[in-house]
């Protein structure tokens, strides 16, 4: 598939087989030579003769043609429940008649506008992921005698996942030295008070508290609260997970994911993600502004050729700026992704990961000793992270994610507990 100026063209590969019309015409010839040689009417050989010279046409009829479907846009984003519109075109090198059949995955509904050669659809899917939509065409060559069908992607697209309008606070936990919209106990450039002091030499003139300074008779400033800025990086579990619990759980590692990015990069934060796998790690650095968000949903998805990639099963160096801010989302069923959040825990970063899987990721199992034996493993799971240093938080389906890191312990230097 090639694709240029937002429309992608795409050669069939064409099976080719007897077509209705040849099926019929070699019915007709072999029906009149047994009627000829059972009742001995050899005149019957003068109705099959032009017949099985149609069929023996068939060596030095024209070649078979090719056929090239074009999709415009060829690459489609949009989000849940959004209707978006593809226009496909195919056409034959011989100028034939191409007939279209589309075909969309489970999940997706379509819709024919206008059926025909030149076909538009309209498709919506409630379920965010990436959806190809495949055509399938069928064609006539040599003179009508062979049929052609064949069966490609004309398009794609690309759903993303509606994150929840609700902000959600990141960790509480020591910020960057950089001026941003968090407001921290550290003194600095601010505006809220936080308390004042004889001034000393080297003070700006601004910063005197000239009402404190008359009363007392002697110079004193005022000195406020400072606001920092914030590094986070979303780290994804994309293992494959078990059928069952396991599988339906990992719906929410998106929804989480991109409600966590809306909030840091709608306080004017920098945000990046991650995505650990089997096959490898995409990644996308941590960055500002409403084109971030929608470069990470394409990163979160494999959609787009920004990302970068790396191998191993650990969130590579360069994707993480020094004293980020790390925020995992995973079922915590896979060892190496729990390895990860260990080691980038000893590089310094506070992590905290988001257990999106609610109870055993046994289907079917309904034994109360099971799940209670699941549930003390888990509690240690928990115990045993957190004396690493990773705090895990679990997030169930009747709870929001602002909520569930609500739960997060307080590691700002002077804190109270």
């Amino acid at each position: 598939m090639t694709v240029s100026d937002d429309i992608a063209s795409v050669d069939v590969e064409l099976r080719w087989r007897a077509s209705p019309l040849a099926r019929a015409v070699a019915t007709c010839a072999g029906v009149a030579v047994v009627c000829a040689l059972i009742a001995g009417r050899w005149e019957l050989i003068a109705f099959a003769a032009p017949l099985l010279g149609v069929l023996c046409s068939l060596g030095w009829q024209q070649p078979t043609p090719t056929v090239t479907v074009r999709g415009q846009p060829g690459f489609q984003r949009c989000f849940e429940s959004e209707q978006v519109r593809v226009d496909v075109h195919a056409e034959a090198d011989d100028g034939g008649t191409v007939a279209l059949h589309f075909s969309v995955p489970a999940g997706m509904d379509l819709h024919d506008l206008e059926p025909g050669i030149d076909t538009a659809v309209v498709v919506q899917a409630a379920r965010w992921g990436r959806y190809p939509i495949r055509v399938t065409v069928r064609v006539l060559g040599r003179g009508g005698l062979l049929e052609g069908t064949g069966t490609v992607d004309a398009a794609e697209v690309c759903v993303f996942p509606v994150a929840p309008p609700q902000s959600t606070a990141i960790p509480r936990t020591d910020l960057l030295d950089r001026l941003g919209t968090h407001l921290t106990r550290h003194f600095g450039p601010g505006v809220e008070y936080a308390d004042i002091r004889p001034y000393v030499p080297g003070d700006q003139l601004r910063t005197v508290n000239w009402p404190v300074s008359a009363r007392r008779g002697a110079l004193h400033v005022t000195e406020r609260l400072t606001d920092r800025a914030a590094d986070v990086v979303v780290l994804l579990d994309t293992y494959p997970q078990p059928a069952g619990p396991a599988t339906a759980a990992t719906e929410r590692t998106a929804r989480g994911a991109a409600q966590v990015i809306q909030s840091v990069l709608r306080f004017g934060d920098r945000a990046g993600l991650v995505a650990l796998g089997s096959r490898n790690t995409r990644w996308l650095g941590a960055d500002i502004g409403q084109r971030q968000f929608y470069r990470i949903l394409d990163t979160m998805l494999g959609a787009a050729d920004t990302f970068q990639t790396a191998a191993g099963s650990l969130a590579p160096r360069p994707a993480l700026p020094p004293g980020a801010i790390v925020v995992a989302f995973s079922t915590l069923l896979e060892t190496e992704f729990a390895l990860a959040l260990i080691d980038l825990r000893k590089r310094g970063h506070p992590v905290v990961a988001v257990d999106v899987l609610e109870d055993c990721p046994v289907e079917g199992v309904r034994d109360p000793l099971v799940h209670r034996m699941w549930t003390l493993q888990r509690s240690f799971m928990y115990r045993d992270m957190a004396t690493v240093g990773v705090d895990i938080v679990g997030w169930p389906g009747t709870a929001t994610l602002d909520q569930a890191m609500a739960l997060v312990p307080d590691h700002r230097s002077g804190a109270r507990r």
